[in-house]
């Protein structure tokens, strides 16, 4: 399991975003606290998630149900 550092962002469903581009994986905290991580994510959709002005929009149509999805204990 890979411990990644993620960052504050500002959206009213996503709390905090990380990304490890050599693994492909993006961690999601979400605003109910609950953590999920995505695999096999490419690096250009982390970036235009994080330079998303609607990321919670980007989220749902590009990574939501696109990419294999575990659910974290925080």
């Amino acid at each position: 399991m890979i411990c990644l550092k993620r960052q504050p962002v500002k959206s009213r469903i996503l709390r905090s975003v990380g990304y490890d581009e050599s693994s492909k994986i993006l961690e999601i905290e979400f605003q109910t606290g609950l953590i999920y991580e995505y695999s096999g994510v490419p690096s250009k959709v982390y970036k235009d998630l994080m330079s998303s002005d609607a990321m919670g929009k980007y989220f749902s149509e590009k990574v939501r149900n696109r990419f294999r999805t575990k659910q974290m204990i925080a």
